[in-house]
């Protein structure tokens, strides 16, 4: 399954109200739990046919909490900066502001970018996915730190559009 296809699931599961879906193939099992009035988050791991596989599922299931406190600490600033544009995560992952840690970061504070402009890369599922600007404008901030973990529809940039 790729990492749009999860995404479209999580949308699709957010959307019909669902609180929880389990999905096992042969390649992988995927459990997709939310609280009501919460984000939808997944734990996804490669099956394991030993008889234990089960249980390593419940366990990281509480693990990817504490990242959903990252998107309201960067939602303020959004509102706050009304007239700027955020660039939001299109995907859970992890997000890198370059291509590897020698290479140089694809945007700093105070460039200008053009839409379609690679700015950063979220890495899911041992996918590297690079995010390209939505937008023409400046960067104005940058409101994730490198290496950690973004959730979807996180604000990543703000941009001056002007």
């Amino acid at each position: 399954m790729k990492a749009k296809e999860i995404q479209d699931l999580i949308d699709f599961i957010a959307k019909s109200g669902l609180n929880k879906v389990n999905i096992e193939t042969e390649e992988f099992k995927i459990s997709v739990q939310r609280e009501p009035n919460q984000k939808v988050k997944y734990v996804s791991e490669p099956v394991q046919h030993a008889p234990a596989a089960p249980a390593p599922v419940a366990a990281p299931q509480s693990a990817p909490a504490p990242a959903p406190a990252a998107a309201p600490a960067a939602a303020p600033a959004a509102s706050d900066d009304s007239k700027y544009v955020a660039i939001k995560a299109p995907m859970i992952g992890t997000f890198y502001r370059a291509a590897s840690p020698e290479a140089p970061i694809f945007v700093n504070v105070g460039d200008e970018v053009k839409k379609g402009q690679v700015i950063c890369i979220i890495e899911a599922m041992k996918l590297f996915n690079e995010i390209e600007s939505e937008v023409s404008g400046k960067i104005v901030k940058v409101l994730v730190d490198n290496a950690t973990p973004v959730e979807y529809d996180q604000p990543l940039f703000l941009v001056d559009p002007s």
